[in-house]
């Protein structure tokens, strides 16, 4: 099976043309997708591509009802693409790249490196295997597709996390109050998150009651506290589009309607070698509780 010679950096239709000639000439998934990563794609991007839509697109299936109207005012860096550095209150950040679709804007400086370790010593004693959101009942499940380690601190918790989360609100223009609690994960060598939506499908029988406590995800901010020696890039596989995990760094990406027309799908390319170590951060509409 011989891949076509166009190493492009986005999912084209002629991609998925040549995915599904080879399916129909009697090669298995196996095959294609060894063969769509010895031409270089990341294995989260050809996990995206080669998912039933029942495993992978849950979020992404129509909608009985149009979407639910988010606020107008959004999470946003002010003068993002304006200027290089960054007002973030107690200190400056720099702006590495801005995107419009989606609404994307990758950070250096950040965090410290001092705050790096910090948060990291002070997860480590609390990780347990990590957990999602399950959408059908509003409770938490392990699943498959996501093979870290994580724990959330409390909003508040600490001077530390006091600290970055009024960083956080006054670079993105967002109250505390509208944040959840800052997660931290832990991925090993060969640890992944497969590409994912961060809101909650209106859809699901479960989000009116996630919902109750302050609404929609509007905005996520994904943070670097360690990187490993390979692997771990953040994807974006409908932008076309990876972010490199670099330790002190940030990328911030928000979506204004609860739809995969956002272009917000993600996931955590495997771990090919050391550790990975992020934070991430979750807007909410309203006041979280």
């Amino acid at each position: 099976m011989n891949m076509p010679n166009t190493q492009v950096s986005e999912i084209t239709p002629a991609l998925r043309s040549w995915m599904a000639a080879q399916q129909a000439a009697g090669f298995g998934a196996p095959e294609v997708m060894q063969g769509l990563i010895n031409a270089g794609w990341s294995e989260a991007v050809v996990a995206y591509l080669l998912a039933p839509p029942s495993a992978l697109h849950a979020a992404a299936a129509p909608m009985a009802t149009a979407p639910t109207p988010l606020p107008k005012a959004m999470p946003w860096p002010a003068q993002a693409g304006e200027r290089l550095a960054l007002d973030a209150g107690d200190c400056q950040v720099q702006t590495v790249l801005v995107g419009q679709q989606p609404p994307l804007v990758v950070f250096d400086d950040f965090l410290s490196d001092e705050e790096c370790r910090a948060l990291i010593e002070q997860a480590a004693p609390r990780m347990t295997r990590s957990r999602t959101v399950d959408v059908q009942t509003g409770g938490e499940v392990t699943h498959q597709s996501r093979t870290s380690q994580g724990m959330f601190f409390e909003r508040g918790e600490s001077e530390l996390i006091r600290r970055i989360e009024a960083r956080i609100a006054h670079l993105l223009g967002w109250p505390v109050q509208n944040g959840e609690g800052l997660q931290v994960l832990r991925y090993e060598a060969g640890a992944q998150y497969l590409p994912h939506f961060d809101y909650f499908n209106p859809a699901a029988p479960g989000t009116p009651a996630i919902l109750q406590r302050g609404g929609q995800r509007v905005a996520t901010l994904i943070m670097y506290l360690h990187e490993p020696e390979a692997g771990g890039a953040t994807v974006f596989p409908d932008a076309a589009l990876s972010v490199l995990p670099k330790r002190g760094s940030a990328v911030f990406f928000s979506y204004s309607q609860p739809h995969p027309d956002s272009l917000t799908l993600h996931g955590g390319a495997p771990v090919l070698s050391g550790e990975k170590w992020i934070a991430t951060k979750w807007l909410r509409e309203r006041e979280f509780s």
